[in-house]
């Protein structure tokens, strides 16, 4: 077996004590080791600079349009690589420790194409072709799942599949035609998954990494140590935000803790009261369990980004990057949500509506960081209601989130959380307007002085997305669709089953 060793780009800081050049993966079935990575190198800039291979496309830089997108394999717990979508130009390339990664070179066997290349070309869904490779890619992710478990490709299941590639030919038909095609085509498989030894050769990597300025602990003892060696790294799980400072704003880092696959960062346990959600679990791995019990905040977990997103974006992620716009934090405080922090001083809980002190500050103390989130069982009666605000409906920044959580008990509305994002510099309760609902009736005087409140509890500011005007009506606005919500009587909702400009 040959193995590749690539010699790539490095640091400025080759003084660095986090000094074990190597990664190790697999790419499109063969063996690579590439040594002297800096910290910052994407996936993306790892195959077309270093490794020359350049299907896959650079587009935004930013996670959004998905021509970067690429497949990433992770052994399961069943001895199985299970394929996953990704914008390769937002994902640390250190992150393939131990990993298959396959990009749209890979899939063809020969000069026969795989079903997804096959059904393309027989729908004529590629025009341009900029973006074909990655829609390639999202559609090679879908038809690995197939594979194992079958569903439906409704239109629902393509949208959600493709939500995250932009065509700007404007060809989405013949592409989801051509992903309900597939099936159709011959079984050609890319030589790799003739490999049986594949899977286990991949996981035999190892799942740890200490590398030039990146590291990846997979136990909490271990990510204590290092916290106490490299006190001034950055920790990284999803890096869907964190990774803008290096495309966006080229910054450069020096050192990152991985987190991604500390392994009582990953658990979800269920107790009496509730689930302990660990800060590095995904969206992908939550909605399952949100579809159950609380599906209006899985339908919001669709709405915040793509599936290459949703795949590796954390919960834990979007509650410590602080952002007055972050989507979770705002349902999160009306369920009155609590976190469990550890740090060199040992651990504590507190509630999240103590957690965001100003715009990106926290009461994170220094070496600190989230362990887990406390997501409360539904109480009897209750109500949760997401709506968030955007100028697309899909894989965009919230203008104005409000979520709304209340029950009724004989006629009166009582135990009533309402929070906003995008209203003032954190994301908060608004607490006035909740005093005025608490114990009333859903009618509309109470529902207009809860308004005024509203206008009390936040001072918005004016940026791109929204005056503090426009914000201000959009959030009376939103009160106004809870209380006709909750008046099933007056008006019945309305919702968009596709997109809408």
């Amino acid at each position: 077996m040959v193995i590749s060793t690539c010699a790539v780009r490095t640091s400025d800081h080759n003084d660095n004590p986090m000094d074990t050049p190597m990664i190790e993966f697999y790419l499109n079935g063969e063996p690579q080791r590439c040594v002297s990575l800096a910290p910052d190198t994407s996936i993306l800039e790892l195959l077309r600079n270093d490794l020359q291979r350049t299907g896959t496309k650079e587009g935004c830089a930013s996670g959004d349009c998905g021509a970067c997108t690429v497949a990433i394999g992770e052994p399961g717990q069943d001895g199985r690589l299970h394929y996953y979508s990704t914008n390769a130009c937002i994902t640390p390339a250190h992150q393939l420790q131990g990993r298959h990664l396959v990009t749209v070179e890979g899939l063809a066997r020969g000069d026969a194409l795989h079903p997804v290349q096959a059904a393309m070309v027989e729908c004529h869904a590629s025009q341009c072709g900029f973006c074909t490779p990655g829609i390639v890619m999202s559609l090679f992710t879908l038809h690995e799942r197939q594979r194992q478990s079958p569903i439906a490709l409704d239109d629902a299941c393509l949208e959600a599949t493709l939500g995250g590639n932009l065509c700007r030919c404007t060809g989405y038909r013949p592409i989801q035609k051509a992903a309900r095609h597939m099936a159709n085509q011959p079984d050609v498989r890319p030589p790799w998954a003739d490999d049986p030894k594949l899977d286990n050769d991949t996981a035999a990597l190892g799942n740890t990494l200490e590398a030039t300025g990146y590291a990846i602990p997979n136990t909490l003892a271990t990510l204590h140590a290092l916290r106490r060696q490299y006190p001034t790294a950055r920790l990284v799980a999803g890096a869907t935000d964190l990774w803008l400072e290096a495309t966006q704003r080229l910054e450069a880092f020096e050192n990152l803790i991985d987190i991604s696959r500390v392994a009582e960062l990953q658990a979800i346990d269920e107790t009496p009261d509730g689930w302990w959600i660990g800060a590095s679990v995904t969206y992908a791995r939550l909605e399952p369990l949100l579809d159950e019990v609380y599906p209006a905040f899985a339908r919001l977990l669709r709405r915040l980004g793509s599936s290459q997103i949703r795949n590796r974006g954390t919960l834990g992620g979007n509650i410590a990057n602080a952002s007055p716009i972050g989507d979770t934090p705002p349902i999160l405080l009306a369920l009155d949500a609590h976190l469990a922090l550890e740090g060199p001083n040992g651990a504590r809980k507190m509630p999240l509506d103590a957690f965001f002190l100003d715009y990106k500050r926290t009461a994170l103390e220094p070496g600190e960081f989230i362990r887990a989130i406390f997501l409360p069982r539904p109480e009897r009666d209750q109500h949760l209601e997401v709506w968030k605000l955007s100028k697309r409906r899909e894989d965009d920044i919230s203008a104005v989130l409000g979520a709304f959580a209340w029950r009724e008990e004989n006629g009166c509305l009582h135990d009533v959380h309402l929070a906003f994002g995008g209203m003032d510099a954190t994301p908060r309760r608004a607490q006035a307007t909740e005093a005025v609902l608490e114990g009333h009736s859903a009618d509309m005087a109470t529902f207009e002085a809860a308004r005024q409140a509203l206008e009390r509890d936040f001072q918005p500011l004016d940026d791109v997305r929204g005056s503090a005007a426009y914000r201000r009506l959009a959030a009376a606005n939103l009160l106004e669709r809870l209380r006709l919500t909750i008046d099933h009587d007056a008006a019945q909702e309305v919702c968009l089953d596709a997109y809408a400009h």
